[in-house]
């Protein structure tokens, strides 16, 4: 048994019972990054002091990519954020097309999309990037699905691979998170190839549930064998609740992308 990418977890989603400098440290001990939500919700102390592999962390507080004020907004809080990053050593800082509210809801919501504002929201993404180069950090962009985060621009898949192409910079990957693609769009295996040249991290879940790999419809088995075939090697984050056990969740996380 090989393990051909880079397992990581988002410490928000297991041992929810447990401080997150424990469940970070426990990721560790497991030889997993740790994938971790908004910084402010957490003692920065205690996690630098874990010492952990922080693989990824909301790269922003608030802001929006596609209208001026929105994008000052952005920009400011982002390079804030690059600074926490750097103290934890986060490997990549993740945005969305605008800031999210409680359950995820996008704020604001956007029910029509004027032709200008992908160009403004390229725009945006090579000051954000002109940013990440001169503090030496590098920023994803995750798609969302529809029906957990309504109204949120650049949301789908393809809206997140046409900006983040069109940018084309290193400072700029793709997050992408095959649970919002299933339930946007679905052909995973074709989605993974399209955005290969540009991922940053693929993020995994199953659905319905958005729980571990084996507990929903995807077939991840047969994703993993794809994502190598395809020569991808780098990261791969659970972003799932576990359905029990949190030990047994990142077990069967594991198998399913541990390749024979």
């Amino acid at each position: 048994m090989t393990h051909t990418f880079q397992f990581a977890v988002c410490a928000e989603m297991v041992w929810r019972n447990q401080p997150i400098e424990w469940r970070a440290a426990r990721l560790k001990e497991r030889g997993l990054g740790v994938g971790l939500w908004n910084y402010p919700d957490h003692d920065l102390a205690k996690l630098e002091s874990v010492g952990a592999n922080y693989t990824i962390m909301n790269g922003y507080l608030e802001g929006r990519l596609s209208d001026a004020e929105g994008a000052d907004i952005l920009l400011k809080s982002a390079k804030a954020t690059a600074q926490v990053g750097k103290r934890l050593g986060v490997d990549r800082l993740n945005l969305h097309g605008t800031g999210l509210g409680d359950g995820g809801i996008p704020i604001p919501q956007h029910g029509v999309f004027s032709p200008g504002m992908e160009l403004r929201a390229r725009d945006t993404l090579h000051r954000i990037c002109d940013m990440a180069e001169k503090e030496g950090v590098v920023f994803t962009l995750e798609n969302l699905n529809p029906l957990d985060h309504p109204g949120c621009p650049f949301g789908s898949t393809s809206e997140v691979l046409s900006l983040v192409s069109a940018v084309n910079r290193p400072q700029l990957r793709i997050n992408l998170d095959l649970y919002h693609t299933q339930i946007g769009e679905g052909d995973l295996i074709r989605w993974c190839e399209a955005c290969l040249p540009w991922i940053g991290e693929v993020q995994v879940a199953d659905n319905p549930g958005r729980c571990e790999p084996g507990t929903g419809e995807i077939n991840y088995s047969a994703v993993a064998k794809a994502l190598k075939k395809m020569g991808y090697s780098g990261p791969i984050g659970m972003e799932a609740w576990a359905a029990g056990d949190s030990d047994a969740a990142i077990d069967a996380f594991v198998d399913a992308f541990t390749i024979d």
